[in-house]
């Protein structure tokens, strides 16, 4: 069985709420909810307000981060959820957000990130 260190989910929101999408500290105050939301423990946090819209922005959370860019005038918001261990499960924060941008459509990928053998595995592969 495949063991992986951490689940990445790439999150497209559409059909969001454009003047959200377009506010800076609104966003920022989501995104860190939403950590807090799926159970994880907010370390720093960075955003910025593009001129004339969208805003960019990361929280760093102990269990690796969540990052989002925002185009208001498409209505749209990409967003990536990363979190390793088996503690904090990024979907509750995907779905948390998807939620506050009063997003009509969530289509989300999810990749295992650091995927590794077990050592039986290994085992079974030489013997």
């Amino acid at each position: 069985m495949e063991q992986a260190l951490g689940r990445h989910i790439l999150c497209e929101l559409n059909g969001c709420d454009p003047e959200v999408l377009n506010n800076r500290k609104r966003i920022e105050q989501i995104m860190v909810d939403a950590a807090l939301e799926a159970g994880a423990e907010v370390r720093e946090v960075a955003f910025h307000k593009f001129s004339p819209q969208g805003v960019s922005g990361v929280v760093v959370i102990s269990e690796s981060h969540l990052a989002i860019h925002t185009w208001p005038e498409l209505g749209y918001a990409a967003v990536d959820v990363f979190t390793c261990g088996e503690r904090v499960d990024p979907w509750d924060a995907c779905n948390y957000i998807k939620r506050k941008f009063k997003a009509q459509q969530l289509t989300a990928t999810e990749v295992k990130r650091g995927v590794f053998e077990t050592h039986e595995e290994v085992l079974q592969k030489i013997s």
